[in-house]
């Protein structure tokens, strides 16, 4: 069931809480990266995908795939309030036994579409699942999650390549485009740019959003449905550790986990219900 814009801003605010708080109780993973995806997630879970954790397996579901797969965090809490699993489990993430490890395993996260890590398989894997899409003559669709510093793995263009080739107009992929990555600026170490038209030289039709904005969110996404014969990419300005003060554009919260006391700064700041 769909839910208005501020609806939506409710259920993203939730899902930040929940970043910071499990990360805070595993003491290790990725705040930076998880926080700057959240309205992505919140939009294709809560107003896009046609998914139903009930019958989670469903043959003719949309499937999403988590290509930056250290942002599991933020998939992890969305999976949770969209009803997959107990809201309860989040507190396990990263501990022993927990199915909730640091990259998602599809063989025991309900709602999973695929286990990721490796930086550029997740496309892949996304290519492959819409071309399975075309070949089964299924109205499905793909969606994925790419960050800007894994634009570096020469994987990501050949997936890309390929879903030009093959005319993946079921496929739309995401930028999470915060600039930065474990090692610093994506600009410094490696550098992507430009990534919008690098897209659009493969054959994708590409849109360009505020990552942040559920109105422009919704509105690529649309657009992206009424396109024949090409994959779209849109891409996303986000903030790294956006909702954060502390964290916001700071490399440094790439991997590392807050302390109680940054945990109950974090959550002020994000407010919302407790």
């Amino acid at each position: 069931m769909k839910k208005n814009i501020e609806e939506l801003k409710k259920v993203a605010q939730q899902v930040r809480k929940d970043i910071v708080m499990m990360l805070t109780e595993s003491g290790s993973g990725h705040p930076g990266g998880s926080l700057s995806a959240v309205e992505v997630l919140t939009t294709l879970y809560f107003n896009e995908m046609n998914v139903n954790p009930e019958d989670a397996r469903n043959s003719n579901r949309d499937r999403f795939v988590l290509s930056k797969g250290h942002a599991a965090p933020v998939l992890y809490s969305t999976l949770a309030r969209k009803g997959y699993f107990d809201v309860a489990e989040l507190k396990k993430l990263r501990k022993l036994g927990s199915i909730l490890q640091g990259h998602p395993n599809m063989n025991e996260v309900p709602g999973v579409d695929m286990s990721t890590g490796s930086l550029g398989q997740g496309i892949s894997a996304a290519v492959g699942m819409a071309i399975a899409g075309k070949l089964d003559k299924k109205d499905y669709r793909v969606y994925t999650l790419l960050g800007d510093g894994e634009l570096e793995e020469g994987e990501v263009w050949e997936a890309s390549m390929a879903a030009a080739q093959y005319k993946l107009d079921n496929l739309t992929a995401f930028v999470d485009y915060n600039g930065l990555q474990i090692d610093g600026p994506c600009k410094d170490v490696m550098s992507a740019e430009p990534i919008a038209d690098k897209f659009a030289a493969f054959r994708w039709n590409v849109l360009e959003v505020d990552g942040h904005s559920f109105e422009e969110l919704i509105d690529a996404i649309e657009k992206a449905k009424t396109v024949k014969g090409k994959p779209t990419m849109i891409v996303c300005k986000t903030i790294k550790g956006k909702g954060v003060s502390f964290m916001e554009n700071q490399v440094g919260w790439h991997g590392n986990a807050p302390s109680m006391e940054q945990c109950e700064q974090a959550l002020k700041e994000i407010g919302g219900e407790e």
